[in-house]
């Protein structure tokens, strides 16, 4: 799902970044106004965690890859999707400028696919489903799938805005791949939400992120 400089245009790059430094920012905010020094050692972990995860790349079709995201959890676990856009944009950046994961011009388009659609996606995703389930388990489980689809499909967009491939077989192609991936990525949410809601339930309590 990461998007490399030679997929896009840099005019259209460019506006992608705009947009992405308009979320950084908020993301920033929630940081100065939201992360206490006792949460910095777990945004350290979950940025760990999520770079680990994105390190297992599959191939797709006409030259992208497809992997898992890990938007979901770190904004269900933090509590907001902000923290999500927080922590993969500090992932992005470090696999793009240091290992060559994604290209620098789109990666404005990387951290609106990954943390702003994936973060927003996987909290109120969670949080809906929640209401409704009443189970943490499933509801993260879903929430993380569609955080994991979703932001491929808009990369599938992008790049078919870019001409780089037509739409529907675009689409098509990382929607099925991602749908896969997506089930791998919703059982690991899953699993984290469990041990740390056995180990530290004050986490999510404080996150709201268990049922009262």
């Amino acid at each position: 799902m990461h998007i490399p400089d030679s997929f896009m245009p840099i005019t259209q790059g460019a506006v992608y970044w705009i947009i992405a430094l308009i979320f950084i920012a908020l993301a920033l905010r929630w940081v100065k106004n939201e992360l206490s020094e006792e949460k910095v050692p777990l945004v350290a972990v979950l940025a760990a965690g999520v770079f680990a995860l994105q390190a297992f790349n599959l191939p797709v079709t006409m030259g992208t890859s497809g992997h898992l995201v890990g938007g979901a959890l770190v904004a269900i676990v933090l509590g907001s999707p902000f923290a999500a856009i927080f922590v993969l944009s500090l992932v992005l950046i470090v696999q793009g400028v240091l290992f060559g994961d994604g290209g620098i011009t789109v990666m404005g388009a990387n951290i609106i696919n990954m943390g702003v659609i994936g973060g927003f996606v996987g909290y109120y995703g969670y949080h809906g489903l929640l209401s409704v389930t009443r189970n943490i388990y499933a509801s993260a489980a879903c929430a993380a799938w569609l955080a994991c689809i979703i932001p491929a499909l808009a990369a599938s967009v992008e790049l078919a805005l870019a001409g780089t491939f037509p739409l529907v077989p675009g689409m098509i192609s990382m929607g099925i791949y991602h749908a896969v991936i997506g089930l791998i990525e919703g059982g690991i949410t899953a699993v984290v939400l469990g041990l740390i809601s056995s180990a530290r339930p004050d986490i999510l309590e404080s996150a709201g992120g268990i049922p009262a």
